[in-house]
């Protein structure tokens, strides 16, 4: 992998890990386009994903502050009953991550037409939720978080995006778009986490050499550095965006990309 690829696809990650355009989908893409074999670079992939959590960190860091300082006092409070949302969320992914791990990773190796339709499916999904004007709930609720985690788990699938599975599923059920933006993005750190740590889990069973096939250590680090920056700025663009309703345009653009990576293979 070269510097410039490196660049691209830590961009890509990045910005479609917190837009509502598949950042799974988006890098199968890229893979595909300059001929990469993602096996063949774990080792990029925990970076970029390690990176990505860390941008969310950054940008709600205030947050995530009070979370912490609200769950420690040992008290049934605002900040506990936001982890144990949280908690919950988790449950759906968890289940997908340990029983049908091997399925998902069969279904990453398919192609090009699965992420071109699961990017059909994101667009439609997106395109309810901005026309749909359901009763607004002050708080996300345990079963919301729970229902909110299930569009997570589905989203696994390369195509589906994560942060407008979990932000449109939110907005059907009524929640406020102001707190749904923060919950969809901080929700997404464990199972990030979780998806490094099964990546470095692969690394160090085939070896780092193996890992790190084709990857220098410059493309590395610019790959992490473009993925921290660009995920830095999605994420907190992203709640802007949420905030104003705007997701509409993301609808029409999963659309056109789903339908290029569909026509893409039989050109």
């Amino acid at each position: 992998m070269e510097w410039f690829e490196a660049l691209i696809l830590g961009l890509v990650q990045g910005l479609t890990e917190y837009l509502p355009v598949s950042s799974s989908g988006h890098l199968t893409i890229g893979a595909y386009l300059f001929g990469l074999n993602g096996e063949e670079n774990l080792a990029f992939t925990v970076a970029v994903h390690v990176a990505t959590v860390l941008s969310t960190c950054v940008i709600l860091w205030r947050e995530i502050v009070w979370i912490f300082q609200d769950f420690f006092k040992w008290k049934w409070n605002e900040g506990t009953k936001y982890v144990v949302n949280i908690l919950i969320s988790m449950i759906p992914v968890a289940i997908v991550g340990f029983f049908f791990k091997d399925k998902v990773e069969a279904i990453f190796g398919s192609g090009l037409l699965v992420v071109g339709i699961c990017l059909l499916i994101t667009a439609t999904l997106l395109a309810f939720s901005y026309w749909a004007k359901p009763r607004q709930r002050e708080h996300i609720s345990p079963w919301h978080a729970f229902v909110i985690g299930i569009a997570q788990a589905i989203a696994v699938l390369p195509g589906l995006s994560r942060s407008g599975s979990t932000i449109a599923t939110g907005l059907l059920l009524g929640n406020k778009k102001e707190k749904l933006a923060q919950f969809s993005f901080l929700m997404v750190i464990p199972p990030i986490l979780g998806e490094a740590l099964l990546d470095a889990k692969d690394m160090a069973e085939v070896g780092v050499s193996t890992a790190m096939a084709g990857l220098p250590t410059v493309s590395l680090i610019v790959g992490f550095l473009a993925a921290f920056i660009s995920g830095c700025l999605a994420c907190n663009w992203m709640i802007n965006i949420v905030k104003k309703g705007k997701l509409i345009w993301f609808a029409l653009y999963c659309a056109i990309v789903g339908i290029l990576a569909i026509v893409l293979p039989m050109l």
